[in-house]
């Protein structure tokens, strides 16, 4: 997978969606649903129709399903997730490292402010 795919084929996440990247939950949400119903297989008139509809929808969910995790939306914008990847123990140690760099800059920032404060 390279960094704008996924198993969806070859478009970014945030193509799928009609998202920018910088989309919050509630953008990613809200899109996905006009989407699902817009692009829903049961709404297609016909089964040629049908087959095509039913792999968009697939696209629709899975872009969904990364996107509105947050761990999966960091693995997957740093380029590392991969729908097809077996390991979970990677998946793991992955989400965890997000997990501990996150904290990391919710401390960094803290301490800047208290810098801020006493230097004030």
């Amino acid at each position: 997978m390279d960094r704008e795919g996924g198993s969806n084929g070859g478009s970014c996440y945030y193509a799928v969606l009609g998202i920018r990247r910088d989309a919050s939950f509630s953008d990613i949400r809200t899109a996905y649903r006009k989407l699902a119903l817009k692009c829903h297989p049961d709404r297609a008139r016909n089964q040629a129709v049908a087959g095509e509809a039913k792999r968009r929808f697939q696209q629709i969910q899975e872009a969904y399903s990364v996107l509105s995790d947050q761990a999966k939306r960091s693995i997957y914008d740093a380029g590392l997730y991969d729908p097809l990847e077996e390991d979970q123990e990677f998946t793991d140690f992955m989400q965890e490292m997000v997990s501990m760099m996150n904290n990391v800059k919710d401390e960094v920032g803290y301490l800047l402010t208290l810098y801020v404060r006493v230097k004030s």
